[in-house]
């Protein structure tokens, strides 16, 4: 019989995140894949955790996989873990995940920390939907398709991982490309210094910069996108006197019938005396027939 691979999330700062049952699958098993064996060391020591490790990182997950099935195969509990957070997301996982649900393995998911789902959950931005899109992209014209793709789309909340040294330069491009957006910008979480910058892009790049500290620690950005209504934009710019024409020619109405649909209009922030007085400059302009 077959063993069980657990995707067994692990804190991404503060120790205290690990779960009771994450510290007893890591002890129950026969192996544990992780990302670094160096740093996941760390975390064995300080749970009094003893089982043997082997890597499994994005240089070799290819090569490993096959070994890993067949261990799993032949009964043994095999734990996979990344640095910090949850296997597979934006981390190594996906290709043991994958392979050992092909083979008909159970799979097992020990929850906890995840830096994505943590900057969307103090966020305070819209997130009945996101789109969790990994690392900014690094070349330029990477970094414009994924604007554009922002641009082009419904209101939504996206969720990027940056680099303290890249994090500047990201939000610069943010700012000429969509400087309408609300971010919320999380640095350090679940840390001692742990810190969150919210607002527009000019107001977070401006606090950013002012940080002595801004090239320490991993950054999570969450950024809400709400596209202006082009009809709301093209309305705002037509004259009374011009909406009166419109309603006119659409509706096939009278003068007067038009002015009571324009008033009425509760997306026209204009009186009907402001409305009846643009019919008056109509007539001046067009003569009284």
């Amino acid at each position: 019989m077959s063993g069980t691979l657990y995707v067994v999330a692990t804190p991404i700062g503060n120790l205290n995140d690990m779960t009771p049952r994450a510290v007893e699958v890591l002890k129950s098993v026969d192996l544990i894949a992780a990302e670094d064996t160096r740093n996941t060391l760390k975390l064995l020591n300080h749970f009094d955790i003893h089982t043997p490790q082997t890597a499994n990182h994005k240089f070799n997950e290819s090569k490993v996989v096959d070994r890993l099935i067949g261990d799993l195969m032949s009964g043994k509990n095999i734990a996979v873990v990344s640095d910090a957070g949850t296997p597979c997301i934006n981390d190594p996982g996906f290709v043991l995940v994958k392979a050992a649900a092909d083979a008909g393995i159970t799979v097992v998911g020990v929850s906890g920390a995840c830096a994505a789902a943590t900057a969307v959950s103090v966020s305070g931005l819209p997130s009945d939907t996101f789109h969790f899109m990994g690392f900014f992209p690094r070349e330029k014209k990477d970094a414009l398709k994924i604007t554009d793709f922002i641009k082009s789309t419904v209101k939504d909340l996206y969720i990027f991982y940056e680099s303290p040294l890249r994090i500047k330069k990201t939000l610069e491009m943010i700012k000429e490309e969509l400087p309408t957006a609300q971010l919320c910008l999380c640095n350090d979480l679940t840390k001692a210094h742990e810190r969150i910058y919210r607002g527009d892009p000019f107001r977070v790049y401006n606090e950013l910069i002012g940080n002595p500290n801004a090239e320490k620690g991993e950054y999570a950005l969450v950024l809400y996108y709400e596209p202006k209504a082009k009809e709301d934009d093209e309305q705002s710019v037509l004259s009374l006197e011009a909406l009166l024409v419109d309603e006119i020619v659409k509706c096939g109405c009278t003068m007067k019938e038009a002015i009571s649909n324009v008033s009425a209009n509760k997306d026209i922030n204009a009186g009907k005396k402001e409305v009846y007085n643009a019919s008056l400059n109509l007539k001046k302009i067009f003569g009284e027939e």
